[in-house]
């Protein structure tokens, strides 16, 4: 019998339990949920982990927040990303300024004006600062900035697979975020959870009369995963997710 992936733990309490002890190597996770779910969090630890464990370097590329207020709201947890980063250990490309900035502004290592910030553009610096930094781990929170400069669903799909697969080329292990328009288990599937290796949604279900956090893992290649929705909470160690419990008596 041959002998699976290698495997990337998360970090994350009780989740590599339901994947085969972590994530195939290399491979492309999309990290979906709902305002408020804990994407960041999750995907945070997911870095602090191979930078604690391992020595890792990693590359954090932030669409959404700026740096300086994730790094506070990181610090609840006890991940100093400030220390890390001073370490060499994180790498930091905010391309939070070129959504709200007509200037020119800095991204990673080079500059890039507004009107050129497209997904081919953060394409690029990713790949060089990969090849720089040599990160095992990539976080793209979130992508959706990126893909919704596509109305078109086909180039939204082209543009998705374009991401994904100049990500694979790095040889990282990559988490991508994404906003779930709807909620519950009939909602549609996006474009990206059929290309990506891996899906896994955060979501809040109301069951009876109580709101429970869920966690589940909608698929994971060349892995044997448990699908079944397990519940999670935030603790001050950031996401934990309970594997053996039953959301549904």
């Amino acid at each position: 019998m041959l002998d699976g992936p290698e495997r990337v733990g998360t970090g994350v309490l009780g989740l590599d339990e339901l994947i085969q002890g972590g994530i195939p190597k290399g491979r492309i996770i999309v990290l979906m949920g709902e305002p408020g779910a804990g994407k960041t969090i999750l995907s945070v630890q997911f870095l602090v982990s191979g930078m604690v464990k391992q020595g890792e370097k990693c590359l954090y590329v932030c669409m959404d927040e700026e740096k300086k207020d994730l790094f506070r709201e990181m610090l609840q947890f006890g991940w100093n990303l400030a220390e890390f980063e001073e370490k060499g250990l994180l790498h930091f490309i905010d391309a939070t300024p070129l959504r709200f900035m007509p200037e020119r502004t800095k991204l990673g290592l080079t500059y890039v004006d507004r009107k050129d910030f497209t997904l081919s553009s953060v394409i690029e610096v990713v790949q060089r600062t990969v090849k720089e930094t040599q990160a095992a781990r990539i976080v793209v929170d979130s992508m959706t900035p990126l893909i919704l400069q596509y109305g078109d669903v086909m180039q939204r799909r082209w543009a998705t697979m374009e991401l994904v697969t100049a990500l694979t080329n790095t040889s990282a292990t990559c988490v991508l975020t994404r906003e779930m328009k709807t909620l519950g288990y009939k909602r549609g599937l996006e474009v990206e959870e059929f290309i990506s290796h891996g899906v896994i949604t955060l979501q809040s279900l109301k069951i009876g009369s109580n709101i429970v956090r869920v966690l589940q893992v909608q698929k994971m290649r060349e892995t044997m995963c448990d699908t079944q929705p397990r519940p999670y909470f935030i603790s001050k160690n950031g996401i934990e997710v309970r594997p053996k419990a039953t959301v549904f008596e």
